[in-house]
């Protein structure tokens, strides 16, 4: 072949060789990626025949996202998650057993666990940081709940609360007051609290006392008026007579009749 073909293909054959190149990264990209970049220290497995994702200990600050939707046990278990937010686990229909022990939990929004009602038995919220949560965030949930070692008030509140999950068997003596309006409720069992002391019928009670003292007051306050009433009556009343006893005889006949046809 001639010199100078030789020297116009080079180009040519270089570029389809870079081609060829880059379409073989790419392809071997494709087939390496993993499906899911699942977080670091969470990974997918099989126990006893039933799906698992675990992230124990993975210093997660929130509920990791892409959670495999066929998951039967979920272990979220010693992270740093502070709340749990409206539908935190509604793309997990087949979830039965929930673990979030162990974390920095303070609050839960009512809706966490929504779509977890029909299948999940087992939700452990242990050793976290509630103090007090709303029972409709536990609304038509089956499972069997572990609420032990938090930092309770003991209140109407947590008596409602108690009053709609089931407990795990053995955890209710975990749940103690960390806080009580009533200071010799402090470090008692919460069960053994309620024994003698109804919250939600202190809190009706009190609630009853206040409408009362706020009815008398206004009560008070409307006849305190119509005494004033009557009396700033009375007192114009007598300051009208006495200034028609000081009028002349024919005046105050006048005046007189000049009232009562007034009145008429």
């Amino acid at each position: 072949m001639p010199v100078a073909e030789r020297v116009l293909l080079r180009p040519v054959t270089m570029g389809l060789l870079l081609q060829s190149l880059l379409l073989l990264l790419f392809l071997l990209g494709c087939c390496l990626r993993p499906a899911t970049a699942f977080p670091k220290g969470c990974y997918p497995s099989e126990e006893e025949g039933l799906k698992t994702f675990r992230c124990s200990n993975a210093r997660l600050t929130e509920i990791p996202r892409d959670i495999p939707n066929d998951t039967n046990k979920l272990y979220l278990d010693s992270n740093r998650i502070p709340f749990l937010p409206r539908d935190a686990f509604r793309d997990l229909p087949l979830l039965l057993e929930l673990d979030l022990s162990h974390n920095v939990i303070a609050s839960i929004e009512s809706g966490a666990f929504r779509g977890l009602a029909e299948h999940l038995h087992s939700l452990d919220l242990s050793s976290n940081r509630l103090v007090s949560v709303s029972k409709d965030a536990f609304s038509n949930l089956r499972a069997k709940v572990n609420l032990s070692n938090n930092p309770w008030l003991c209140d109407c509140r947590l008596q409602e609360l108690i009053r709609t999950v089931e407990l795990v068997a053995g955890s209710s003596g975990g749940i103690v007051c960390d806080s009580s309006a009533q200071e010799e409720h402090v470090g008692k069992a919460f069960l053994q609290v309620i024994a003698d002391t109804d919250f939600c019928n202190v809190y009706k009670k009190t609630t009853d006392i206040a409408m009362l003292v706020t009815m008398f007051g206004w009560f008070a306050m409307v006849i305190s008026y119509l005494v004033y009433y009557v009396r700033q009556n009375q007192e114009d009343a007598r300051r009208h007579l006495e200034y028609l006893k000081s009028l002349p005889s024919k005046q105050r006949r006048s005046e007189e009749s000049s009232t009562i046809s007034t009145v008429v």
